[in-house]
């Protein structure tokens, strides 16, 4: 048997449920009439704030200070392989020979993509100290290399300034 059915006093009541709660549903919204809404206000918008200008004080004219020029600090760069630790490990030691021994100097540790096989020391303008290029396995001329002879050297020219030849 089918359900009875509600009187329309039950349906009223319903509306008028609906349109206290918050909640709308697409059923609802079908019940409620467009007039029993409240037109909301749109936010107001924020209007943008004007930064106040400031005046620095002018500086009388006066004799301009001439500052002495200070030779830009010198750049070095280290470029190794990842293929191996090894390179790693002397280009550290390289790295913190340099900056410990030299103040204000920038050493730079494979700034662009390395080469294969290469351990290379260079100053930034293109003064090469030392460059092994496409060594093979087991990297046998940079095992022969003396380290701290090859970072002495190094801090040699670096110190006298003399470009390698």
């Amino acid at each position: 048997m089918a359900p009875k059915k509600r009187s329309r006093s039950s349906t009223d009541e319903k509306a008028a449920e609906v349109v206290i709660s918050k909640r709308v549903t697409r059923s609802s919204t079908t019940t409620i009439s467009t007039a029993s809404l409240t037109p909301t206000k749109p936010p107001a918008k924020k209007t943008p704030k004007t930064k106040a200008l400031v005046q620095e004080p002018s500086k009388p004219p006066g004799p301009v200070q001439k500052t002495p020029k200070t030779k830009a600090p010198v750049t070095v760069v280290i470029e190794h392989c990842k293929q191996c630790n090894q390179f790693k490990t002397r280009a550290i030691k390289v790295k913190d020979a340099l900056e410990n021994d030299i103040s204000g100097i920038n050493v730079l540790v494979n700034p662009e993509k390395p080469r294969r096989g290469c351990f290379e020391v260079r100053e930034e303008g293109g003064e090469i100290f030392i460059s092994l290029l496409d060594m093979k396995r087991p990297f046998q001329p940079m095992r022969a290399l003396d380290m701290d002879q090859v970072i002495s050297d190094i801090l040699d020219k670096l110190k006298q300034g003399m470009p390698v030849v």
